[in-house]
């Protein structure tokens, strides 16, 4: 039995609309807490500048919320950056010299240890650790940076 040329032509355009769909359905923005992607920031924003071998960061004092970590490789070895205390563990992605990546967590109260988890870059001394306590962190970039006590 065969098919008229127009009802071949509706099929196909029924089937292609059909695998349209579905494929925008799939090809979401993929939003998990450890995307490391560049879409937009959420948070307290921290600079963590790696560099062979050491961490420095923006910041020393952190309160309960989240945050976001953009980690700036000033050295000459691929680096990450790797959150680890209460909140869990959270790892950025391996960046190359000149490169930056962000990371965004949500911090608890309690002691983390801020390090780089490539293979020996730890003991190596790209280390810290940052206690989280008090108050919730700001949500919104208009609060102060100083303190007037």
């Amino acid at each position: 039995m065969t098919t008229p040329p127009i009802h071949r032509r509706i099929l196909l355009g029924v089937a292609a609309s059909g695998l349209t769909a579905l494929l925008a359905a799939c090809g979401g923005s993929g939003n998990g807490s450890n995307d490391n992607s560049t879409s937009t920031s959420h948070g307290a924003q921290v600079t963590a500048e790696l560099s062979d071998f050491h961490i420095k960061l923006s910041t020393e004092k952190f309160q309960p919320g989240q945050y976001t970590f953009t980690a700036k490789n000033t050295g000459s070895h691929v680096h990450a950056l790797e959150i680890e205390g209460p909140g869990g563990e959270n790892r950025s992605k391996t960046v190359d010299p000149g490169q930056s990546t962000t990371l965004t967590v949500t911090l608890k109260s309690g002691s983390y240890e801020v390090y780089c988890p490539v293979d020996g870059h730890k003991d190596l001394g790209m280390k810290t650790e940052i206690s989280v306590g008090g108050a919730p962190a700001p949500s919104d970039n208009n609060s102060s940076s100083g303190s007037a006590y």
